[in-house]
């Protein structure tokens, strides 16, 4: 298969179920809204190194917050229930607290709910309070300009992490281009992140590594500068490969943000696209790349 004149490997991306919150992330102003959330995602990057994965998801107007104010969408994911539960602690109390007029909100109702506000409330050092709300409490804080509004728990489900498009091509700055260019087609998704720095990895990784202790290492089948000195799975002409991964809340959410950055991704320098997989052994979701162009047209 053929997209404006790329080839579409026939294969596919195997993903993995991953658990995942969605916070929302308010404050007086856009500005300051979106400054909490991205320090709250700052080096959830991958799994492999600091156990969580985590990426905007999108402005939230005021008529559609908690608090009547300009809101972020944030996604969390993890590989556990439990390693979540604590990545959503940490980041609430480390970035988003505080931050300038901050206030942070459930925004994944699951059956399972976590208490995060419950365990933060003692930074109030007994001076805090709390509210019900039609069945719901909120822990108020007080900080030095006013005081910081959390939800007391917060939901985990399970979501899809581990979908992934590696892009190839001849010239490096067209392929980021590319990448960038698919990059932000997947923001645009709603549901679905790429927590690599701007949504793109030049360091795609296989599991394992020939040094003990090491989980993953380079993907030397896809190192340019390897070619001669490994198996490689690229042609004479291709000098560079840029990889996206994408999390979201479900198979289909992830396959659509697949399909959206292939196709912003083939109307721009790359030759062709394929994904990572290790013969369906990884994870159950098999993401067929030639499938789901087929099933989300541009």
């Amino acid at each position: 298969m053929y997209i404006h004149g790329v080839l579409i490997d026939d294969t596919f991306a195997e993903a993995f179920p991953m658990s995942v919150s969605r916070l929302i992330v308010t404050a007086d102003s856009p500005r300051l809204a979106l400054q909490a959330a991205q320090a709250a995602a700052g080096l959830a990057i991958s799994i492999i190194g600091c156990a969580c994965e985590a990426g905007l998801d999108g402005a939230i107007s005021p008529n559609e917050t908690p608090d009547g104010r300009p809101g972020h969408g944030l996604l969390l994911f993890s590989y556990s229930t439990e390693k979540l539960e604590e990545h959503l602690t940490l980041r609430i109390g480390q970035a988003i607290l505080p931050s300038a007029t901050s206030a942070c909100f459930n925004g994944l109702e699951t059956e399972k709910m976590v208490k995060v506000g419950g365990r933060l409330r003692y930074f109030g050092d007994g001076y805090q309070s709390s509210k019900m709300l039609e069945g719901r409490r909120f822990w108020r804080i007080p900080v030095a300009d006013g005081e910081f509004v959390l939800d007391e728990s917060f939901g985990i489900g399970q979501g899809v992490g581990g979908g992934n498009l590696i892009l190839l091509g001849s010239d490096r700055s067209a392929v980021l281009e590319a990448a960038e260019a698919a990059a932000a087609a997947i923001r645009l998704t709603p549901g679905a992140i790429a927590p690599f720095p701007g949504g793109i990895c030049r360091s795609p990784s296989k599991p394992g590594s020939r040094y003990k202790n090491v989980r993953a290492s380079t993907n030397d089948a896809f190192c340019p500068t390897l070619r001669s000195r490994t198996n490689t799975k690229l042609s004479p002409d291709i000098k560079a490969v840029y990889e996206i991964v994408i999390d979201g809340l479900s198979e289909e959410i992830v396959g659509r943000a697949m399909a959206a950055g292939m196709h912003a991704a083939c109307r721009a320098g790359v030759v062709q696209v394929t994904a990572g997989n290790y013969g369906g052994k990884w994870g159950p979701y098999h993401l067929y790349l030639r499938r789901l162009l087929e099933m989300y047209p541009a």
